[in-house]
């Protein structure tokens, strides 16, 4: 994977400007999916050694408040993925060459698996490698129920995309909630899938980050 480009980015092992998320914002829940086979590898990802979530300081921070707005409204954000080291990219990109489709049903039911990167489902520079991205979803603290948003996290299908109208109301107006919740906190989302948003100020805006997802990363 080439690391640098026109753009001067910079590949970093520095860890020193992040942090471990559950103690920065302990109210959120994790369920870091490419620890899990449960993802569209059927395998954990490289690079994931441990279920915990790693963000910069500043997006921590950002989310906190974010979390604490949710609270207030008796939701909790649940976290999928946030900081994805360029290793785990460069596993996605192996597997795609690869004849696995075990998962298919789960996550590209409806595309073929060649254009996964073409179609810009994963990105080969993912923004999750610069540490300022996270995959997120709103819990019903009444239900214990993630919020129905029209379709889950990671699907492969244009219905992910934010303003899909293959959606019902109530499902756009809950995609709707979360986007508010986070625009407030300073992030904004993208408009190919529901779950994925970047804080607008990210502190390393042309770094991408190699170092591994676990609790010695941060000198926990």
């Amino acid at each position: 994977m080439d690391t640098c480009s026109e753009k001067q980015e910079i590949l970093s092992q520095d860890a020193s400007g992040f942090v471990l998320l559950s103690e920065a914002v302990p109210q959120i829940v994790q369920e870091m999916r490419y620890f899990t086979t449960f993802n569209c590898t059927g395998a954990r990802v490289d690079g994931y050694e441990e279920p915990v979530a790693l963000l910069t300081k500043e997006a921590a921070e950002a989310l906190r408040q974010a979390a604490e707005e949710a609270e207030g409204m008796g939701f909790r954000l649940r976290i999928f993925d946030a900081y994805r080291p360029v290793r785990a990219v460069e596993c996605f990109e192996r597997w795609e060459l690869t004849a696995d489709e075990r998962m298919k049903p789960y996550f590209f039911p409806s595309i073929d698996k060649a254009t996964i990167f073409r179609e810009s489902y994963i990105a080969r520079r993912s923004s999750h490698s610069r540490g300022s991205t996270l995959d997120v979803t709103l819990l019903d603290m009444k239900t214990g129920l993630d919020l129905d948003m029209g379709g889950p996290f990671d699907l492969f299908d244009d219905i992910s995309g934010t303003f899909s109208e293959r959606v019902t109301r109530e499902q756009q107006e809950n995609r709707m909630l979360l986007r508010a919740l986070m625009d407030r906190a300073g992030f904004r989302g993208a408009q190919s899938e529901w779950w994925h948003f970047t804080l607008r100020n990210e502190p390393y805006p042309d770094t991408y980050f190699d170092f591994p997802v676990c609790r010695a990363s941060v000198g926990q």
